[in-house]
């Protein structure tokens, strides 16, 4: 088995990180105007935000954390790579085309769409069926991984129809999604075939 690069633990490491760090951030420049419980993070980095450079920030460096992690993380299945590759993609498109300051937008919408698609089926697409194969790669803790993620999304977007706490719904989701990448790069790097010499 290929050997997992110590730069990807620190790529994976980043990516939760710098995620909640920013949103953290950004909602207390924008004040107590922001709920965070109801309101999604995307409202952060809207036009005119007061913190939308931190969320944007934010965004920008989720999404290289994750092309990171996909390059380093050789022992994945090639079509788990690519998801998370393309996640990292849909991260640095959303911050390229944050909402308006009221109301919605389509674009935008549609790539966080499109990027928490990717997200939640990277597991299940890098999974190893092999016997010897890391934890984090093994079908069940993949197969599980991409059913929270998705139960969670669907909670999202019922929260979301509600009014109610998409801005829990959404943190939970993006917790979970931006979260995974470090556990399989540690499950690989615990591994027994993992640990040879960092690339």
């Amino acid at each position: 088995m290929r050997p997992v690069p110590r730069w990807a633990l620190l790529s994976s490491v980043c990516a939760p990180v710098l995620l909640i760090g920013g949103w953290t951030v950004a909602a207390l420049l924008e004040g107590p105007a922001y709920d965070p419980a109801r309101q999604t993070i995307s409202v952060l980095a809207a036009y005119g935000a007061a913190g939308s450079w931190v969320m944007t920030g934010a965004f920008v460096a989720l999404g290289v954390c994750h092309l990171l992690t996909a390059c380093g993380l050789r022992p994945a299945a090639p079509a788990g790579r690519a998801a998370l590759a393309g996640g990292g993609v849909a991260a640095l498109v959303v911050a390229l085309l944050p909402p308006p300051s009221s109301g919605g937008s389509l674009r935008h919408g549609s790539v966080v769409v499109v990027g928490f698609v990717l997200l939640a089926v990277w597991p299940v697409l890098a999974l190893d069926r092999g016997g010897a194969a890391p934890w984090g790669l093994r079908p069940w803790p993949s197969v599980l991984a991409t059913a929270l993620m998705g139960v969670g999304a669907g909670w999202f977007l019922l929260e979301m129809q509600r009014h109610g706490a998409a801005g829990v719904a959404e943190r939970l989701v993006t917790c979970l999604q931006s979260v995974w990448p470090l556990v399989v790069v540690a499950s690989c790097l615990s591994h027994p075939a993992g640990s040879g010499p960092p690339r």
